[in-house]
Order: structure tokens, then C-alpha cells, then sequence
């Protein structure tokens, strides 16, 4: 009996240490897990730490990402004057410089005078060689006068207008469904056809602006004016004619004398008609 009662204890004994055994084990494997899951995730910041710059770990990087900057609308143009050698040559190779950036001469203007030659015209270039056609047009100076560059910023207005004209075509839309649908009687078609059409005006206003505003964004304006200097030549007060000027006026006279005796006889042939047959018929009754 003592001896069963022994055996008991000792296998109570023996279960209870297999089973610290066992605890430890799991205890020693769940913390190699968690040094090893330790390490990994201190390597992997590492790593992300490593590939960020100092701009992507600022805090202005944790707040939304604010909505792209619009597009400017700026209006561009500007006005030079510039002295040069010949007035003639310098305009050809500037128009030649106009052709190759796709622009065009919308004006121009030549005078001569005893002091100097001018040349004004209007250059309408693509928005975006405004500054490289200027940068070629100076080559032609010999002389600059001033050069006057001039920035229209535009945006508001035209961000406006678009605003504006899709609100515009909603109401627009709107009416044209209740023109459809729920105008019955003929006082509610006039009423909506009416609304129609004071909307239709408006939308055509705000259209036009936005048209002119989107060609004068596109293409910029050059007022150019060149000019060269002649040396002075004093007007005579009275002029004196030589011996063959005044032949020559005599030879065109008489040319126009004839002429106009040639033309006369031509406009007045039928009353000379009328007067040779007068004349035969009384020249054979006096015969008789």
C-alpha cells in the first residue's frame, strides 16, 4: 500500500516537471520570435529611414497633398525702338525671324523724309517665343533706343469667366429640360423660351471674352520701330527746267494733242456720217 502510494507521488513529481519543462521551452521560443520580429522591424525602419529624404520626413508631408496650382493666364507684350543700318534690310531679316516662330506682321507702316527712314509694324508671335524672338530682334540694332516689356496677369478674370459660363450652360440645361417636360401651356413655353434666350445672350458675352482673352494669351504683341538716319538735303525753293526736259514736255504734248484730236473724231463719228452724206447729196443736185 505504501509502495502504490509512493509511485503515485513520484509520477505527480514527474509530470509536474515535464511540464515546467515544457513551459520554459515555449516561453524561450516565444521570445527568440519576438527578438527576431524585433530586429526585422528595426531593420526595415532602418531601411525606409535610409531611402527618405529630409523633405519626405518633414511634417508638411503628413498633411493632404493641396490641389495643383492652375495654369497663368498672363498677356504678354512689349515695344522697341531701334536705330540700324538700313531700314529695308533690317525689316527683311526681322519678318524672316517673325516666319521662322510661327509669327506674322498684323501692320505696317514706312516713311522717308530728308532726315531719316522709318519702318513701324506689328509683330503677333506665339506666347511662348515671345522672349526668344525678342532676343533675336535686337541683333538687327545698331543702336537701342528702349525696349518696353509689358505682363497682363489674366487668371482671375479668366478662371472666372469659366466659372461663370458652366453655371451659365447648367441654367441653360436646366430650362431647355423644363421647356421639355413641364412647359404645358403656351404662357409657360413663351415664359421658358424667353428665359432661353436672355440666358443664350449671356452665354455668348462670357464666351466672347473668353475667346479674346484666350487670343491675346496666345499670341503676344511686338510694336517695332525701326529707323536710320540720312545726311540732310535742303529742299530747293524753286525748280529750273533744262533745254531737254522742256523737248521732252513738247514731244509728250504734242502726243497728247493728237491723241486727243483721234479720240474726238472717234466720239463724234456719227454727226461726221450725217454731214459727208448731206454734203454729196447737195454736191449732184447743184450738178443737176
Amino acid at each position: 500500500m505504501r509502495t502504490n502510494k509512493l509511485n503515485f507521488r513520484l509520477k505527480v513529481l514527474m509530470l509536474i516537471v515535464f511540464t515546467s519543462f515544457l513551459l520554459s521551452c515555449n516561453s524561450n521560443h516565444k521570445e527568440s520570435l519576438a527578438v527576431d520580429n524585433v530586429e526585422l522591424s528595426e531593420k526595415h525602419e532602418a531601411i525606409a529611414i535610409e531611402g527618405m529624404d529630409s523633405e519626405t520626413l518633414s511634417p508638411s508631408q503628413e498633411t493632404p497633398r493641396q490641389e495643383t496650382s492652375k495654369v497663368l493666364k498672363i498677356i504678354k507684350s512689349a515695344s522697341v525702338k531701334y536705330k540700324v543700318v538700313e531700314v529695308k534690310g533690317a525689316s527683311k531679316r526681322i519678318n524672316k525671324m517673325v516666319q521662322q516662330f510661327n509669327g506674322y506682321l498684323s501692320d505696317q507702316r514706312f516713311e522717308n523724309n530728308l532726315y531719316r527712314k522709318e519702318n513701324r509694324f506689328t509683330i503677333k508671335v506665339p506666347n511662348q517665343h515671345f522672349a526668344l524672338l525678342l532676343d533675336s530682334i535686337v541683333n538687327v540694332a545698331e543702336f537701342i533706343d528702349y525696349e518696353n516689356i509689358t505682363t497682363d496677369d489674366v487668371t482671375e478674370e479668366y478662371v472666372d469667366l469659366q466659372s461663370r459660363l458652366k453655371t451659365k450652360l447648367e441654367v441653360k440645361q436646366r430650362y431647355e429640360t423644363i421647356l421639355r417636360k413641364s412647359a404645358k401651356t403656351v404662357k409657360d413655353i413663351l415664359a421658358t423660351e424667353e428665359r432661353l434666350g436672355i440666358i443664350q445672350e449671356e452665354i455668348e458675352i462670357v464666351q466672347g471674352r473668353l475667346n479674346f482673352l484666350s487670343n491675346k494669351v496666345s499670341y503676344s504683341t511686338i510694336q517695332v520701330e525701326l529707323y536710320e538716319t540720312v545726311d540732310y538735303k535742303e529742299e530747293p525753293e524753286s525748280y529750273s527746267r533744262t533745254f531737254f526736259s522742256k523737248v521732252k514736255e513738247g514731244f509728250l504734248y504734242g502726243w497728247h494733242l493728237i491723241s486727243s484730236i483721234l479720240l474726238g473724231v472717234i466720239y463724234i463719228w456719227p454727226i461726221l456720217l450725217i454731214g459727208f452724206l448731206v454734203f454729196f447729196i447737195l454736191k449732184k443736185r447743184y450738178k443737176k
